[in-house]
């Protein structure tokens, strides 16, 4: 069920980073959380660096959902860092999901992108199955004791 799952949510992510990119380019910035909810950010950008349009995910269940964050329309990517007061408002993850967004944009921009282009929504796919299969595992160890 879980994995179910995970692939509904990516496919909510491809439907949000579709609509994206027929308004720009599209600077995606992740934080993983560990323990608390992990953030992906998306922001449609023009070519001049003016965000059109930003959308938020954040939660730690695969339930997580997209929201449209408004207030950073017209905004200049190049100025989203820690010190922004848009930025300054989010929380932890947030931010660094949203400077993480400006750096990928950055690097892509002056076309040093080789670390960027090695993360695909495949190898998230991977990932969460390995540890589908791992909790699996751990259980049928458990009832076998």
């Amino acid at each position: 069920m879980q994995v179910a799952m995970g692939i509904k949510q990516m496919k909510h992510f491809n439907q949000h980073y579709q609509e994206l990119r027929k308004l720009g380019k599209v600077a995606i910035g992740r934080r993983a959380g560990k323990v608390k909810a992990g953030t992906i950010f998306l922001f449609a950008v023009d070519p001049k660096g003016s965000i059109l349009a930003a959308r938020k995910m954040q939660g730690v269940t695969v339930l997580a959902k997209f929201h449209s964050l408004p207030q950073y329309v017209g905004e200049d990517i190049h100025y989203m860092d820690h010190y922004h007061p848009l930025v300054r408002q989010e929380n932890k993850l947030t931010q660094q999901a949203i400077e993480n967004a400006r750096e990928v944009y950055l690097c892509v921009g002056r076309g040093d992108d080789q670390e960027f282009q090695s993360f695909t929504w495949i190898s998230s796919l991977k990932i969460q199955l390995q540890l589908w299969k791992n909790k699996v595992r751990s259980k049928l160890k458990g009832s076998a004791e």
